[in-house]
């Protein structure tokens, strides 16, 4: 909706802008240059998050003070905090930040914003910066079209940095050539008129551009030709501030609660602290002037002393804000509540999600662990127990005396309501993702994948191991009972293991190889192995009919692949690894074939 009504506008203004001065095309000229080099910048930078964003992210947000030296180093970086705004929803949606977090990266972010001010006010209006430009597209349009992807990203950032010098250049010179047809400081504003008129032309640039760097450097470069006064071009500025906003909106709306939630927290942000600008102003202005004085900058250097201002403004927001992010916290997350729905949907599949190859990865690998804690508990419903018992450290033997009548569970029932949908989902998703199979991340999707039709087989197999678990519960033969008892002890011992496994990697963080699974493995080929051999016996002594022999066979067969699928689906899921170490391990690991001469030779 937002857009549509955008675009129209934008349009028709910039028809009536190119209809009312030629020399308005130089300016605009300038605009679409400069977010043309943006648009280059942000694909650039793209091109290194593969396989190294996460760990970057992870390591540079676990404390506040680092989230938020994260988001202005990046977007200092990055000279786009748009950017920084769209990895951050993403990462969010997928689960890999936490709202504090994101919080902390949104506040750095802004202050990185405002190095922009200071490199255009400092630099890109004192000197020629046309003649920078040049080599910077030459060298980088020659590296976009290498077939390598860090030259080509090398390439996309240089050629970018280009286009914004190019771009500043033409703004500078049109705001002078357009001076000669109509002077824009004869309709300045003065006073608290002027304060609140150019606070929402400078919502309104930004929310047009989708960029407060773009729309600073616009004030900036108006200002320096005196086609904008000082007063003015500080509400602008604060406008900005607010506009800027509209680019996590926007953003949000394909994303999950948690995205949104972000969006809520920057719009907040921007708007408290404009709030406090705008009341605050003559206390800011006089601040300007000592910092100004202080520095060594001119009292008629205009467009330095707005950078100041920037600055200032941004830096009181994060400074009286950041105290207040759990409460920001607390109160969003009431104020937006998690969707309850009676069939579970995923939770981290979005559009959102799809924006980088870690994201990608990192969603599935979250969504899938959500399928696998679901399964779990239908399998161990099957077998007439919980997961909250089980996952305890109560001993089994005496869940098992306490929950000793096993009732039919509906497992076509719950597999519809908390399976079938995650599951298509994570299917299509992996089906959607564009990068190629030569990255490391699809090798990655393709084993999560794998796992996911492991989950799906192991509930399947508990549905048809239920049908005589039910039957053979009351059957007045010790033995029948005994035999039964160990197969359901059998799964609950395995899952219970498994968990453990999974929290204390999920704790530590740790890497743990894919051969420790080899263990798992042994386990349950030794008890398959012992279970068919006592079957055997129970048949030759006549304890058990034949009949019933073959049930249990069938019986031991089903509860056999469960626990295997459930061992390979946590083989690929829980293990942390490094990529390149993954397929090498996997080679190590045994196959069924070693597995069987292990158990021949102990």
């Amino acid at each position: 909706m937002i857009k549509k009504i955008i675009l129209p506008g934008t349009l028709l203004l910039l028809a009536y802008g190119l209809w009312l001065s030629p020399d308005f095309n130089q300016i605009a000229a300038g605009v679409a240059i400069f977010l043309f080099g943006m648009l280059f910048l942000e694909q650039g930078f793209n091109g290194f998050t593969g396989g190294t964003l996460e760990k970057i992210l992870r390591a540079s947000t676990n404390k506040r003070w680092k989230s938020l030296g994260f988001g202005m180093i990046s977007t200092t970086l990055m000279q786009s905090s748009s950017l920084v705004t769209v990895i951050t929803i993403s990462f969010l949606s997928v689960g890999i930040l936490d709202l504090a977090a994101g919080i902390g990266i949104i506040f750095g972010a802004n202050l990185g914003t405002t190095t922009g001010a200071w490199l255009i006010a400092g630099l890109g209006l004192k000197v020629k910066i046309a003649t920078y430009a040049m080599p910077m597209l030459i060298f980088g349009i020659f590296l976009v079209f290498q077939k390598n992807s860090s030259l080509k990203a090398i390439g996309s950032i240089l050629a970018g940095m280009g286009f914004l010098f190019l771009g500043i250049h033409y703004m500078k010179e049109g705001f002078e050539a357009f001076r000669e047809t109509i002077n824009l400081a004869e309709y300045a504003l003065t006073g608290l008129q002027g304060l609140v008129v150019f606070t929402f032309i400078g919502i309104g640039i930004t929310v047009v551009m989708q960029s407060s760097h773009a729309a600073m450097v616009l004030i900036i470069t108006a200002l320096s030709v005196q086609q904008i006064t000082y007063d003015n071009a500080l509400a602008l500025a604060i406008g900005s501030n607010i506009g800027t906003t509209i680019t996590a909106i926007i953003g949000s709306m394909s994303a999950n609660v948690a995205g949104k939630r972000l969006a809520v927290a920057h719009l907040l942000f921007n708007v408290v602290t404009a709030i406090i600008a705008l009341l605050m102003l003559p206390q800011f202005m006089l601040a300007v002037e000592l910092v100004a004085e202080l520095i060594g900058i001119l009292s008629s250097d205009t467009t330095l002393k707005l950078a100041i201002f920037h600055t200032l403004f941004n830096l009181v927001g994060v400074v009286i804000m950041l105290p207040f992010v759990n409460v920001m916290v607390r109160n969003i997350e009431r104020l937006l509540k998690d969707d309850v729905v009676t069939i579970d949907k995923p939770k981290y599949l979005n559009e959102e999600a799809m924006q980088f190859p870690d994201t990608v990865v990192f969603a599935v690998h979250k969504e899938t662990v959500r399928l696998y804690r679901h399964a779990s508990h239908i399998i161990l419903k099957t077998i007439g127990l919980s997961s909250i018992h089980v996952f305890s450290e109560k001993n089994l033997d005496e869940l098992f005396h306490e929950h000793d009548t096993l009732l039919r569970y509906d497992v076509d029932k719950a597999y519809k309501h908390h399976i079938k949908e995650i599951y298509s989902e994570i299917i299509a998703f992996i089906s959607q993702a564009s990068f190629t199979w030569e990255m490391e991340q699809s090798g990655k999707l393709y084993w999560l994948r794998e796992a996911n039709r492991h989950i799906v087989e192991a509930i399947k197999d508990s549905k048809q191991l239920q049908y005589n678990l039910l039957l053979m519960n009351t059957s007045e033969n010790a033995c029948i009972q005994q035999a039964y008892y160990n197969i359901r002890y059998q799964i609950a011992e395995l899952l219970r293991d498994l968990e453990v496994f999974r929290v204390e990697v999920d704790a530590e963080n740790e890497e743990i190889a894919v051969f420790s699974f080899d263990v798992f493995k042994v386990k349950i080929k030794e008890q398959d192995k012992a279970m068919n051999e006592q079957i055997d016996k129970l048949i030759r002594e006549h304890k058990i009919t034949a009949t019933a022999g073959t049930s249990l066979i069938n019986d031991s067969a089903y509860m056999y692949a469960i626990k295997r699928h459930l061992v390979d689906m946590a083989e690929t899921v829980f293990v942390i690894q490094e990529p390149k170490s993954a397929a090498a391990e996997r080679e190590v690991a045994l196959d069924d074939n070693e597995l069987t001469n292990v158990l021949k030779e102990s």
